[in-house]
């Protein structure tokens, strides 16, 4: 008997044991994409349970879903081997792997020589959905939901509550594991990952699960610890208001931003509100007519968050210039992450994850109303509209398990990436977690600040993002940076 029969015989007598353990042992099969979203990429998939045990085993049916991934291949000359791997895993949650080919200049000179894989989480981009008929590319809406499909899409996962535990936290780091344990070998170059805010969540739930075949792990705006009231998806606006008074404070301390406002930031601020208030026709040119919305979203952009006290104080004067550029400049930044099939978010999925796991309102202030929201953010400047969508609800929740608010026990070296003007993932939350993964000796993870920068390293503070990955794959220590913030006016 040849040695590849063999192979063969034992693949199939493995074969059941593999998939009642939920493992998955064969490397992907990558073939040319059919679709351009990125030239000269690879696809395949993995085919892996709807749910698991708390083994980690299929339950049911071991390939009732499917995984999608994307690969991009090493910057090398013609065969030349990729100097190592980087997995990047997207934010969200119901943010699909598409979110980084935008981004993959930035990425090239970060990782020289390295190759990309991207996957799409459950329930996102071209991975199995929530909503198999609305969701489909061939939908009216694409990926995206469209009119109707709302409300086919919601009544149906309402019919099935128990069918919303296939898409946890948990269940997706099973696959993500599945994912890069099936990517090792021997004789390998170096693997890395890196994940990006609700990522960093799922790369360290993954890490709960068991180690990883990885050299490192780069996690960039680093979730806070998902216990702590602080700073749960309910607290948002108070996060958001927290950066936001301190873009105001940096305009008073500089003398020619506080000369031309000639009072401080915080006073004209309110006065703006106050005439936005009574003139329905300024109101009217504020995207959503709310401003303290509008205002929050602007720190996201370093570009649009440095003119804010510019455009306090145009609004103040009765002018609109300055809010026709900001809006241009918030366009085109959403812009340059680029639009593909797969983009659009999975607001079923987001609405699950986030209320399942990262909303502690319900059992900290049971009964909580849109009417005690906005007696809780009255004296805020800068808010979000995410308290609000999560109370509204609308789709069951799932269970939290054992790894809920937990952190894994051992983990590879880790750099943490975060901005000090973060309105998502705070600093103080990451700083917290830093410290909780410390004092756990769960492995070396080193914080790298970076002064002035809002969230998602990698796309705002890019020369950042450079320096402090090419030093961390080269073995040197973490160093701080800082990305420019001109306050004056």
């Amino acid at each position: 008997m040849t040695f590849l029969p063999r192979l063969t015989l034992l693949a199939a007598s493995l074969a059941p044991l593999l998939a009642s353990a939920g493992l998955h042992a064969e490397p992907l099969l990558f073939t040319p994409c059919s679709d351009t979203a990125v030239p000269g990429s690879l696809c395949s998939g993995l085919n892996v349970p709807g749910s698991y045990d708390a083994q980690g085993r299929a339950v049911g049916d071991s390939d009732a879903m499917h995984v999608f991934v994307r690969k991009i291949a090493a910057d090398v000359p013609a065969g030349k081997a990729a100097k190592g791997t980087l997995w990047l895993v997207a934010g969200g949650p119901g943010e699909s792997g598409a979110s980084f080919y935008n981004l993959l200049p930035t990425l090239r000179r970060s990782f020289p020589g390295f190759e990309f894989l991207i996957p799409d989480h459950r329930g996102t981009g071209h991975s199995s959905r929530l909503c198999k008929v609305e969701e489909s590319e061939q939908s009216p809406g694409g990926r995206a939901l469209a009119g109707a499909e709302w409300g086919s899409c919601f009544a149906g996962i309402n019919l099935m509550p128990d069918y919303v535990a296939q898409f946890s936290i948990t269940a997706a780091a099973r696959d993500l594991k599945a994912l890069i344990d099936g990517e090792q070998g021997k004789n390998k170059p170096p693997v890395y990952v890196y994940s990006v805010s609700y990522g960093t969540q799922l790369v360290l739930r993954t890490l709960q699960l068991g180690p990883l075949p990885v050299k490192g792990v780069i996690l960039d705006s680093l979730v806070p610890p998902q216990t702590d009231a602080r700073w749960d998806l309910s607290q948002r606006s108070h996060v958001v208001n927290a950066v936001g008074m301190q873009v105001l404070a940096r305009c008073d301390a500089d003398a020619a931003c506080h000369a031309a406002l000639g009072e401080p930031a915080a006073s004209v601020y309110r006065r703006v509100l106050d005439k936005a208030q009574a003139d329905p026709a300024l109101l009217a040119k504020i995207p959503g007519k709310n401003l303290k919305h509008f205002m929050g979203g602007m720190l996201d952009v370093p570009a649009a968050r440095d003119r804010i006290p510019y455009l306090l104080h145009e609004l103040d004067q009765g002018k609109d210039g300055e809010l026709t550029a900001v809006r241009a400049t918030l366009t085109d930044a959403a812009a340059s992450l680029g639009s593909y099939p797969q983009s659009p978010l999975s607001i079923p999925l987001v609405n699950i994850i986030s209320n399942s796991e990262n909303n502690l309102q319900p059992s900290l202030r049971p009964g909580w109303t849109a009417a005690d929201i906005d007696r809780d953010e009255a004296g805020l400047l800068f808010t979000s509209p995410l308290p609000r969508i999560l109370l509204g609800g609308g789709l069951p929740t799932y269970a939290r398990d054992d790894y809920f608010g937990a952190l894994p026990a051992k983990v590879p070296p880790a750099l943490v990436l975060q901005g000090t003007l973060d309105p998502k993932t705070p600093y103080a939350g990451a700083q917290a977690q830093v410290q909780a993964l410390t004092q756990n000796k769960a492995g070396k993870v080193a914080l790298a600040t970076v002064h002035n920068a809002p969230h998602f390293i990698l796309w705002t503070a890019p020369a950042c993002f450079e320096q402090a990955s090419t030093r961390f794959i080269a073995g040197k220590s973490a160093q701080d940076c800082t990305l420019q913030f001109p306050p004056a006016i």
